[in-house]
């Protein structure tokens, strides 16, 4: 399919006002900016009332912009209707016809643009054969599973070659464990079709472990756009930090700043934390350290000059892959989460309720963020 934008889909300054049931204006999307590549699956991450569905509606044409513009292809849609622009949807209730068969629901599109009958069985044959499905041609929705009816939605958005597929939520309704499966499915379709997806949802799990980019919003503005590693280890400020993944808040003022190094003194534990410091903090400013569970150090010593700390471990949880702690440093509770890297049923080789260690925050684990 020839491109003829740099981008797939683009967002300039979008802006979407609702009236309230009280009567006031409230911007869903507050002024968005956001660029597609084409072959990308891009995900907005959100939680409710973040504007991520909005901003997918007005990519599909279900809701129009208040401000700004929607480019698909480099061509302004903004105002388009729905069924005239190159998108498909999936939703997360699946909105199959209970009526009629898989292949009727898969062929229904196909069918409405009067194409020829040969050419409707090739392709509906080869979308089912991509997400598993042949053989079940002859069945109705209700005789499948909630995964096999989400490869029929699936099935019946890719079989008109959309440039782009906007997916909202639609692993929503399944449970865990085939979420999961689903997840891994989702990409590998995905890379193996090569059109651009845009995904919505609210779980960052579900999206780092499939998008190639990720969009995390709040209050109908985007925070930070990044690969799935960017988001996570270097997250740009603390409402990104404290949504993706867990993190460890520390509150203090910057001391000083060399390189890509800040000395921040934290009144909790009275002393200074040195960490990485990202771009828009300066000398004075109030920040927020923040370090994941999972790479603070625990040992029986100190192991470090600076970043070492005593504390005493007040609650121990077995998980399997991992033992979380919540170790006290002087009235703060730390969250540890410790990798089982021994296979023991010694208790000795786990740490235990009451004992002390000394925590170690490497700088370079250590984010210093500005407070939202």
């Amino acid at each position: 399919m020839a491109q003829t934008s740099e981008f797939a889909v683009e967002l300039r300054d979008v802006v979407k006002t609702f009236k309230t049931p009280e009567g006031t204006l409230l911007n869903a999307v507050d002024h968005v900016t956001m660029q597609i590549k084409h072959g990308e699956f891009f995900s907005m991450l959100g939680s409710s009332g973040c504007g991520k569905t909005t901003s997918l509606r007005m990519v599909a044409g279900f809701e129009w912009p208040t401000g700004g513009e929607v480019y698909i292809e480099g061509k302004a849609q903004g105002h388009i209707p729905p069924f005239q622009r190159p998108v498909n949807t999936v939703f997360q209730n699946y909105a199959l016809f209970q009526h009629m068969t898989i292949y009727q629901n898969v062929a229904f599109g196909l069918e409405m643009e009067k194409a020829p009958v040969n050419e409707i069985k090739a392709r509906v044959g080869r979308v089912l054969d991509m997400v598993q499905l042949q053989g079940m041609e002859r069945r109705y929705p209700k005789q499948l599973s909630g995964g096999q009816q989400q490869r029929v939605a699936l099935a019946r958005a890719l079989v008109k070659m959309p440039n782009v597929l906007l997916l909202d939520e639609p692993l929503g309704a399944l449970d865990l464990k085939l979420r999961k499966e689903m997840q891994l499915e989702l990409k590998a379709i995905q890379q193996k079709v090569g059109i651009t997806f845009i995904y919505v949802t609210h779980d960052q799990e579900e999206a780092l472990t499939m998008s190639d980019r990720i969009a995390v919003m709040s209050k109908g503005r985007v925070l930070q756009v990044g690969a799935p590693v960017e988001i996570y280890e270097r997250p740009n400020c603390k409402f990104v930090a404290d949504f993706i993944g867990t993190s460890n808040f520390l509150d203090g003022t910057v001391k000083a700043i060399e390189g890509d190094k800040a000395e921040v003194f934290v009144p909790v534990l009275n002393a200074e934390v040195k960490g990485l410091v990202s771009a828009n903090v300066s000398v004075g400013d109030g920040v927020a350290i923040s370090v994941r569970p999972e790479k603070i150090r625990l040992a029986e010593k100190s192991v470090l000059s600076q970043n070492c700390f005593e504390g005493r471990i007040v609650n121990s949880v077995y998980i399997g892959s991992d033992t979380h702690l919540i170790v006290d440093v002087n009235g703060l509770q730390m969250k540890v989460w410790e990798q089982n890297k021994i296979s023991s049923l010694d208790p000795r080789a786990y740490y235990t309720i009451g004992q002390s260690v000394w925590l170690t925050l490497f700088p370079e684990n250590t984010l210093v963020l500005a407070r939202d």
